[in-house]
């Protein structure tokens, strides 16, 4: 009501108005701007004419009072576009925005740094969000989907490259295809096969080449490759350095030619690749690394007992090999592996120790043994054919003439006979299973024999029977099979056991009471044997005794013989007592005079000493008083001359030098001024050849 009647007061009311309300002016801000709505067609205070519900936005800054038909909506507020971030924007409307562009309803744009400052929407604009800025580096690039074209559309289905170092922002639709690339960094070992995807000049090759669509070629290093857009990417190939006992299989596509490559280090060309060579699970389980053909020859190996192994054990066992590379096996001393070529329709035979490499169309003979006891066939699997000497075990059915079944345990000693070639080498996998094909004709030899005897010879000869129906009458043990070259050398019995068990109880009671028969008569014989050497043993104690006393006689006369003569000795040796006594005194008291004796000189020879060192002192006393006396005699008299006097007589003739010196008792006198050198030598052989002279 105040502010009603503070009007009225500056604005006088007409007849039939009044004041609704008050309106009070908005401050617009920097980067700040007001959203308004007409509620009636109306012109706003640019000039432009309004109509109702339309919306616009007033952008300069400073206070603004709206119309009575102009409604505030809001303050809007403006965003800030950042070097790595742009805002993405959606028109509403089709209209012309602040930088003069045209937009059309629906159309999704970018507003960065670049372009504005400030953004602060139009009422026809959306803003959906950022998009952060792509920066790629000199060592990266990436592929985009769907590009904008020059005029501004996408252009659907196609691609573009664009490499580093630079930084742009993805537009509305485009999309990165894989993201942001490494550059392809090619080593001298390294290549990269490239397929073109569409038609263009390679320039990157001298002479320029056109390539088409589907053609394929290889770039090897040292380099720094891009991709362009024409080209697909289809490996990226390094070398494989391969030991002279490693090699790879490679196929040609373009062929389909397969070869192997062994010993030396190798990149597949564009038109190769690495081909898998297919391996049975089995071939695979054979060949693991982990297994000793010969240490492990015991260990069964069979696809039965491979299904029920554990599902996962049998899985890791397969992904040991890798089957692109060629496939070897090391064949162990004294044995043979056969290999079967399929495309030449030939075989060979590799002896131990040797290392055998697969050729593309070369497969192993595979091995399929009988084992067990009783031989149950293919049982082991093998691709090395031991060749001995070894020995195998099995349990043959007989019966006897009489009808007495019997199971026998034998075990053969057998080895491949001939020498290590060719013609040998496919005789030895003629027969597929030679342990089956033995055991079956020796076991078929002992039935035919045993059949013929009674059990009681059998059992008695069993040893002489078998060897005689294995080995027939010849004189040395051999059985051989022509076929192969195999040779049985021996055979050993281990066990001969009834089968029914009636027989085997009777066969039991009858050995068990032949033992105790033995027993009996064994242990008869040894109480005969006992009682003899008890009284042999009594007889020779008797002779002894009586032996013993009689020495024990002899023994007490020779005591008697002795203590006579003891006597005898006494009475001689108590005379000859004094006499020791006598010589024993006299030898005492001459050792107290030669010790006497020895003291009285010690004594003098003493004090004799004791003379001679305190003379000597005195002596040297004398000497040495004497010497002070000259030496205090000489200091006087130099003295008394003076310094003044002894330069003059330096300055006299030597002669005159000699008297005066001489009247002071001087013997040998050196003067000099400090300065000049003297020779001392002469004057020492002038010293020594005084004396000489004097003589």
């Amino acid at each position: 009501m105040a502010g009603n009647a503070a009007i009225k007061e500056r604005y006088k009311l007409r007849e039939h108005v009044d004041v609704l309300k008050t309106i009070s002016a908005i401050t617009i801000h920097e980067n700040e701007a007001l959203k308004l709505s007409a509620d009636r067609q109306t012109t706003d205070r640019s000039g432009n004419k309004r109509v109702a519900g339309e919306e616009w936005l007033v952008r300069d800054s400073g206070s603004y009072l709206p119309l009575a038909y102009e409604k505030v909506q809001e303050v809007v507020k403006a965003h800030i576009p950042l070097p790595e971030v742009a805002i993405l924007v959606r028109s509403n409307a089709n209209f012309k925005d602040k930088f003069g562009i045209e937009r059309k309803n629906g159309d999704q744009y970018l507003i960065t740094c670049e372009e504005t400052s400030a953004f602060i929407p139009d009422v026809q604009e959306r803003i959906l969000g950022t998009v952060e800025a792509t920066t790629l580096d000199n060592r990266h690039y990436c592929t985009i989907v769907n590009p904008i074209g020059e005029d501004g559309k996408p252009m659907l289905g196609h691609r573009k490259i664009i490499k580093g170092e630079i930084s742009f922002f993805l537009k509305p639709g485009e999309e990165l295809e894989d993201g942001v690339k490494e550059v392809f960094i090619i080593g001298e070992d390294e290549g990269i096969v490239l397929k073109a995807i569409a038609a263009f000049l390679d320039e990157s090759v001298s002479p320029s080449i056109n390539r088409k669509p589907g053609d394929r070629w290889m770039i090897k290093g040292p380099m720094e490759y891009t991709p362009s857009i024409e080209v697909e990417i289809m490996d990226v190939r390094k070398a494989i350095p391969l030991h002279a006992n490693e090699g790879i299989y490679v196929r040609n596509i373009q062929t389909g030619s397969i070869r192997s490559v062994i010993g030396k280090t190798y990149m597949l060309k564009e038109d190769e690749e690495l081909w898998e060579k297919n391996l049975p699970s089995m071939i695979q389980t054979l060949l693991n690394k982990d297994r000793d053909v010969t240490a492990d020859r015991g260990e069964w190996i069979n696809p039965g007992k491979e299904k029920r192994a554990a599902k996962e054990a049998s899985n890791a066992d397969v992904g040991l090999i890798d089957t692109t590379r060629v496939v070897t096996f090391k064949v162990p001393h004294n044995a043979a592996v056969q290999i079967y070529d399929y495309k030449s329709r030939l075989s060979r035979v590799v002896y131990g120790p040797d290392l055998v490499m697969l050729e593309p169309n070369e497969e192993f003979t595979q091995l399929s043994l009988s084992g067990g006891k009783p031989k149950k066939a293919n049982l082991i699997r093998a691709l090395a054919l031991l060749l001995g000497p070894d020995f195998c075990s099995d349990n043959v059915t007989v019966e006897t003439a009489d009808h007495a079944r019997l199971e026998l345990q034998l075990s053969y000693n057998w080895h491949f006979a001939g020498e290590k070639n060719q013609d040998n080498g496919a005789k030895l996998f003629t027969v597929p299973d030679f342990i089956g094909d033995m055991c079956n004709s020796i076991a078929s030899r002992v039935r035919g024999t045993v059949s013929s005897v009674t059990f009681d010879d059998f059992h008695k000869h069993s040893a002489k029977i078998i060897r005689s129906a294995v080995f027939g009458d010849k004189q040395e043990d051999i059985f051989e099979f022509p076929t192969n070259n195999l040779v049985v050398t021996s055979i050993d019995i281990r066990s001969v056991e009834p089968v029914d068990s009636r027989t085997r109880d009777s066969l039991q009671k009858s050995v068990t009471l032949a033992i105790e028969i033995t027993t009996q008569s064994q242990e008869a014989a040894a109480k005969r044997e006992a009682e003899r050497i008890d009284q042999e043993a009594n007889g020779r104690l008797e002779r002894q005794r009586i032996t013993d006393e009689a020495e024990a006689e002899r023994s007490r006369k020779r005591l008697l013989e002795l203590q006579a003569e003891s006597a005898i000795i006494e009475a001689i040796g108590s005379s000859t007592e004094a006499k020791i006594e006598n010589t024993k005194r006299k030898i005492e008291a001459v050792s107290i005079e030669a010790e006497a004796e020895l003291t009285r000189l010690k004594e003098a020879r003493e004090a004799e000493l004791a003379y001679i060192e305190r003379q000597n002192a005195l002596e040297i006393s004398k000497e040495k008083e004497l010497m002070e006396i000259e030496v205090q005699r000489f200091k006087d008299m130099v003295s008394a001359v003076g310094p003044e006097t002894l330069l003059s007589m330096s300055a006299l003739p030597r002669e005159h030098q000699v008297k005066m010196l001489q009247s002071l008792g001087l013997k040998s006198t050196l003067i000099t001024d400090g300065k000049t050198p003297i020779n001392l030598i002469d004057a020492a052989k002038g010293l020594v050849g005084n004396p000489v002279a004097s003589e």
